[in-house]
């Protein structure tokens, strides 16, 4: 059998050159200056939750208000459940296409 341990793996720090163990985490920092071993990950990785916690825009989503009638909200999440079809397939033909220019 063998040992089951993890592999460890080192980064060299942007700003002062020291090789510091790595988890290959966004926030891992320098074990001498205590900067961030990979700060351009951080960034992305902070922009990319901002945007992610971002309301859509209303023009996106059909409001359901509380005095909607029981018909309204019916018809209302219809086509909510259309406007998520649309997107999808938008969003696929935009892989597809993306993929196949390489």
């Amino acid at each position: 059998m063998t040992d089951a341990t993890p592999l460890s793996a080192s980064k060299k720090c942007p700003h002062c050159g020291f090789w510091s163990p790595w988890q290959q985490q966004s926030d891992d920092a320098c074990q001498r200056c205590g900067q961030l071993l990979d700060p351009v990950r951080n960034r992305s990785e902070q922009a990319r939750e901002k945007e992610a916690q971002a309301p859509l825009p209303q023009f996106l989503l059909i409001e359901l208000k509380p005095e909607d009638g029981p018909i309204t909200r019916f018809f209302k999440h219809i086509a909510r459940g259309g406007q998520l079809a649309f997107a999808a397939t938008v969003s696929f033909i935009l892989w597809v296409i993306t993929l196949l220019v390489g």
